[in-house]
């Protein structure tokens, strides 16, 4: 006896978007691509990663201190970089993912993450350019 009160508009169904249905197989290869280029840039940021260490390890065994800390912040400059490019792929995977989906929700999704990945670079660049000012002196 419990009967939900019309409502039209719950009722709606969106039609599939002609990408999605006649042409699924670009669609697919988008999602191929999108995830492809997740990969690549978690293998930017691993291979970022990798190389900090090793060069973080080579200048903390340096006997002289001002060689060591130049060497750490050379490293840092070198993984700040990686982070960046990193991030960037990061980014195009993200609007890639959101426009295939075609839902609001991705789209408000995609934008917070753009903004956050945005100030984490902005804010990355302003670090890494304080530590080139200091390699310079």
């Amino acid at each position: 006896m419990n009967e939900d009160p019309p409502t039209a508009f719950l009722d709606y169904v969106r039609e599939t978007p002609l990408l999605h249905e006649e042409l699924h197989y670009v669609t697919l290869a988008f999602e191929w691509i999108a995830a492809i280029t997740d990969v690549l840039a978690c293998a930017i940021l691993m291979i970022g990663a990798a190389r900090f260490v090793w060069g973080f390890a080579r200048a903390e065994l340096s006997r002289d201190t001002q060689t060591r800390v130049r060497g750490v912040n050379t490293e840092r400059v070198e993984l700040g970089r990686y982070i960046l490019a990193g991030l960037e792929l990061l980014i195009v995977s993200d609007i890639i993912h959101t426009a295939l989906s075609l839902a609001m929700a991705d789209l408000v999704f995609l934008g917070l993450l753009v903004v956050i990945r945005s100030l984490v670079s902005y804010f990355l660049d302003r670090e890494l350019s304080e530590v080139k000012k200091e390699l310079r002196q």
